[in-house]
């Protein structure tokens, strides 16, 4: 994607090899900054402090930080920590341990003096592959939009997202927007409804800023109007990304995805969601076993944005002394979602649904 008219990824390689590159998402979008990381810690940190966030990129910095580590010492021990020291940083998104499995085993049988270099290769790897991949979820999602325009000719197509599964969540495209930008650069006529979700305000600060930098149009809107709208008619459909998906069809996304869920089922809007195949946890059978990760109260109890001056503050928006709970996703129950856009296609969210498209798939963890 491009930010004024330079094209992006959200990682790529440093100069030099021995690093990578990340714009730093917590300065967006008032600021556009980017980071060089060159040891684990750094890499663990940047996952962790939220630098790099969405269930695929945080997978495929991860799998740079095994490189980084192993270029520095290629041990089985240093393999060892580099896996766990990166598997504790988020806990919801499947698709870290995804491809740091991906990465042990890539390396584990290689000779000490061959595994940096093939690490490197298997990062850069995983990386293109989630490019191809989110290209592959748009042009399904495009299929999808383009059946609901069909049923409104010469309408606009009005679609609510929530959170921010856009480029910025991946390498490049991403998940619940690729078929919006793939949409919009047809000429579909297109609006999207982002909701500013809360804490963190993702969708004001990363989705807003997206779809503002390729033309987009769209309206940035409170998380709990997302149910007037329905009501009101206002909303075609909605198609949301998600950190970990259970064997049977169970969601866990961005806090409040629930609820979006619940209004669209009142008002029949389809709820669609879309993900990669690495965000399938075949191991859990359903939501209740995925964890869900307690971020500092501070991110509800602070915001920050740019003064009438120009500068950039954080104020405290509650009393002095209010604790604050801060859980970061919820689990959607598979019965409220329409269906999954992936990569091989759109399914039922449900196992036979998933097992449709990805047959073969679920053996254990080694």
């Amino acid at each position: 994607m491009k930010i004024n008219g330079k094209p992006y990824r959200t990682i790529w390689p440093g100069a030099g090899g021995d690093a990578i590159e990340v714009i730093d998402q917590t300065k967006l979008p008032h600021r556009f900054e980017t980071l060089r990381l060159s040891t684990l810690e750094q890499t663990a940190h940047a996952i962790r402090s939220m630098i790099v966030r969405g269930a695929p990129l945080i997978g495929a910095t991860a799998a740079y930080g095994m490189a980084i580590a192993l270029r520095e010492n290629p041990s089985d021990e240093a393999l060892d920590r580099a896996y766990d020291v990166l598997l504790r940083t988020r806990p919801t998104a499947v698709n870290l341990r995804w491809a740091l499995d991906r990465m042990r085993d890539t390396v584990r049988n290689r000779p000490r003096d061959a595994r940096a270099e093939t690490s490197w290769r298997e990062a850069a790897a995983i990386c293109d592959e989630d490019v191809e991949t989110c290209r592959r979820i748009g042009e399904f999602g495009l299929d999808l939009l383009r059946k609901v325009a069909a049923t409104r000719p010469g309408e606009t197509v009005n679609v609510l997202t929530h959170c921010n599964a856009g480029w910025l969540a991946c390498v490049d495209w991403g998940t619940a927007l690729a078929p919006v930008y793939m949409a919009h650069d047809t000429g579909l006529p297109l609006h999207v409804w982002v909701d500013e979700t809360r804490p963190r305000n993702q969708g004001a600060s990363l989705t807003a800023f997206e779809l503002n930098s390729h033309g987009v149009p769209h309206t940035v809107i409170a998380d709990n109007a997302g149910g007037y709208l329905m009501r009101s008619r206002k909303v075609d459909l909605v198609i949301v990304g998600t950190d970990r998906v259970a064997r049977n069809g169970d969601v866990a996304n961005k806090i409040g995805t629930y609820l979006k869920a619940l209004a669209a089922r009142d008002n029949d809007v389809p709820f669609y969601v879309a993900l990669p195949s690495s965000t399938i946890d075949w191991l859990l059978e359903s939501g209740d076993r995925i964890p869900i990760e307690e971020r500092a109260g501070d991110e509800v109890t602070h915001i920050s944005g740019r003064t009438r001056d120009g500068s950039i503050a954080e104020v405290e928006i509650t009393p002095a002394g209010s604790p604050a709970a801060n859980p970061g996703f919820d689990v959607t129950p598979s019965r409220l979602v329409t269906g999954f856009i992936t990569e091989r296609g759109i399914c039922s969210a449900d196992e036979a649904g998933l097992r449709s498209l990805f047959p073969g798939t679920g053996a254990r963890r080694p």
